[in-house]
């Protein structure tokens, strides 16, 4: 005779990998760490601000 299975474990189960596996392509293809976000804010911030400071300012002529 037969092993019984409970069915409603094996959906949830699948469910769970399949939900699993999703999360990780989510995050190969998304994540990015706080501190990458940041040093690339940062360094963001540092290019316009270089930017800025050698724009030349002109008046316009009437």
């Amino acid at each position: 005779m037969r092993n019984v299975i409970n069915l409603n474990r094996f959906r949830k189960r699948a469910e769970r990998e399949a939900s699993a596996k999703q999360a990780d392509a989510n995050r190969a293809k998304f994540g990015r760490t706080k501190a990458e976000r940041s040093a690339e804010q940062a360094q963001a911030d540092q290019a316009k601000e270089h930017l800025d400071r050698h724009q030349i300012d002109r008046e316009e002529q009437p």
